[in-house]
């Protein structure tokens, strides 16, 4: 009995030895992907702004507020891919004009990656775009090193590095810091006036912006957990010579904002070490216990000597 214990054991203890490593590397690497399903509405705060409203045709200075939505389009989602759809709205709170800025954004990427991926109508407000470099997620298990990471103003990746470990709310994250150097991103007419101009009519106008945006990233989900933008955005004539501020803030995630990422952030890095490494080992340590074990019945079952019964011999006649 003790041999045939011994083998089923063995034979489990196999199974599950076996079975941790394709947990750990196949399996796991499967399960763990951007949701397809994404839904998610952030908030960035940007105290003493100033920006040309072109309501009232001047610079208004105040309190903005960000709004990101962010829902993913699950019909669209096929293979590795998935795709978001991101609809921001910029609100003076100060002076109470709503809209200032709207911004549309659809982009896919690769769910095991983050990187862009050119297809599915990925446009910036109507405008089709090729986004390249990470989109709305760092990798799962990023590292310390530069990342590209597409920038919807400029349609472009620009180079993040890696400045840095900090804690947020307890949460050990990256920081990485983006500079986005000035790039022209529209091009209008305008009141001469409006522009300072001292002339009738209207004249052009360029937008030029520039950036520094630093993200804090949970490097093992790769989830963003605080943004910071620097934005210094101008209104220049065709000379070259800068008329107006277009927009000049530095936003940042509300408290509440970074509370919930972080919630989130630490969720998906818990189910990604659960699958990547409590569960593999939880597995190897319990199949090697059997097959230990499994050894030791199968020894003893072996060394079990069978006893044969011993016949009388019948009393000789006398």
């Amino acid at each position: 009995m003790g041999r045939v214990v011994g083998i089923v054991l063995v034979g489990l203890g196999a199974f599950l030895t076996t079975l941790a490593p394709l947990m750990r590397f196949q399996v796991a690497d499967k399960l763990i992907a951007a949701p397809a399903d994404q839904y998610r509405v952030t908030t960035l705060r940007a105290n003493d702004a100033e920006y040309f409203s072109v309501a009232d045709l001047k610079v208004l200075k105040g309190t903005l507020d960000i709004t990101v939505t962010t829902k993913g389009d699950v019909r669209e989602a096929k293979g590795d891919r998935v795709v978001w759809d991101q609809f921001t709205s910029v609100n003076d709170t100060t002076n109470n004009r709503s809209g200032i800025v709207l911004t549309r954004f659809r982009s896919a990427f690769n769910k095991y990656t983050g990187e862009g991926v050119n297809c599915c109508g990925a446009n910036v407000d109507d405008e089709p775009v090729a986004p390249s470099g990470q989109i709305f997620l760092f990798p799962f298990n990023a590292e310390k090193k530069t990342y590209k990471v597409f920038n919807t103003n400029t349609r472009q990746a620009f180079d993040a590095h890696f400045a840095g470990e900090e804690v947020i709310d307890g949460l050990p994250v990256y920081r990485y810091e983006q500079i986005i150097p000035a790039t022209k991103i529209d091009e209008f007419d305008a009141p001469a006036k409006a522009m300072g101009i001292d002339k009738s009519g209207d004249v052009r106008i360029e937008r030029w912006y520039n950036a520094r945006i630093i993200y804090w990233v949970e490097p093992v989900s790769g989830a963003p957990v605080k943004q910071e933008q620097r934005r210094h955005e101008v209104l220049k004539t065709t000379d070259g010579v800068e008329r107006k501020p277009a927009l000049i803030a530095t936003a940042t995630y509300t408290p509440e904002s970074v509370d919930e990422m972080v919630r989130t952030a630490t969720d998906a890095k818990n189910q990604i070490l659960m699958l990547k490494t409590y569960i593999p080992i939880a597995l190897l340590v319990t199949g090697l216990l059997l097959l230990a074990v499994g050894v030791v019945f199968s020894v003893r079952g072996r060394r079990r000597p069978e006893r044969v019964p011993v016949r009388e011999e019948p009393a000789a006649a006398k």
